[in-house]
């Protein structure tokens, strides 16, 4: 990610009603990073270090969506999306997938998997909180329309 360290985690509303991420990264900087840059930006964050993890804390929290490193030990974010879209309960959580890898198979299989949209690493701070935003409204939209 490319911003600047040190942004507060006061959790200034901006709009988005404290909507819940769920932030999985299993570089604990690169995690601890996110959850600030989100919670500063009026999110509501909960993180997890790997897949694992963050299938208990998916189903136990449902979040509005889900940030999720592709890279990560365990069930991988492919694993972690193919699992969402398959229940019920978590298969309309949009999935905003982060990767390192400048691999075009690697975007392409997690959008198979159901990823709505994939972001390389290291990614401006403005691009990502550009589409958690959007992938928040549209959900809530979908939601309100009841589709």
């Amino acid at each position: 990610m490319t911003a600047a360290r040190g942004a507060p985690s006061s959790g200034a509303n901006n709009g988005h009603d404290g909507r819940l991420v769920l932030v999985v990264e299993d570089d604990p900087e690169t995690r601890h990073f996110l959850v600030d840059a989100l919670t500063h930006h009026g999110f509501r964050t909960e993180g997890a270090h790997n897949g694992l993890q963050a299938l208990e804390k998916l189903f136990a929290l449902l979040p509005d969506l889900v940030l999720a490193d592709i890279a990560v030990p365990g069930i991988d974010g492919i694993e972690l999306c193919r699992r969402l879209r398959a229940d019920a309960r978590t298969r309309r959580i949009p999935v905003l997938a982060i990767t390192g890898y400048d691999d075009r198979d690697y975007r392409d299989r997690a959008m198979l998997a159901g990823a709505d949209r994939v972001l390389n690493k290291p990614c401006d701070l403005d691009t990502l909180l550009q589409a958690v935003r959007e992938l928040v409204a549209k959900t809530r939209e979908k939601l309100e329309l009841g589709s």
